[in-house]
């Protein structure tokens, strides 16, 4: 290469890293429910590369339950830079998810789905798998609440 050329590219800016994308975290008083639901959203996807779904569920020892802990844990594994939705089960897992956010996760945005647990998981996933925003995400999310059955 010519040496004009070569202290072209040597000042050329570094081609950026491909933007991550929206996370998602199953918050469930089970650990074997939060983790069968992010299985089963990511083999939805159906695209072999689904975006991060990390499951939340139970208690450290196993048992019934939520921990602060293992939620905080899940953001973390999730969190690509470009948002996290939260999905919670039930009672004390929003709960648990609220008292977090009021302390702050750090990083990126962390949001709680107000949308049906499995359901409204797969069409997360589904959509972050996409490259949807955190808005596109949690707008699928809502949407699954409307699924009719009959």
């Amino acid at each position: 290469m010519a040496p004009e050329r070569e202290a072209a590219a040597a000042e050329a800016p570094a081609e950026a890293a491909p933007p991550g994308r929206v996370g998602i975290v199953l918050v469930s008083h089970s650990r074997e429910v939060a983790a069968a639901t992010a299985a089963l959203a990511k083999s939805l996807v159906g695209t072999g590369d689904p975006a991060p779904a990390a499951p939340a569920g139970g208690l450290p020892d196993g048992s019934v339950g939520t921990s602060a802990d293992l939620v905080r844990r899940a953001v973390e594994a999730a969190d690509q830079g470009q948002g996290v939705a939260v999905f919670c089960d039930m009672g004390s897992a929003v709960l648990t998810v609220k008292a977090l956010l009021a302390d702050g996760f750090g990083g990126s945005e962390v949001r709680i789905a107000d949308a049906p647990f499995v359901e409204g998981a797969v069409t997360a996933l589904v959509t972050a798998s996409a490259g949807g925003d955190l808005a596109a995400v949690l707008a699928a999310a809502d949407d699954a609440r409307t699924y009719r059955k009959l």
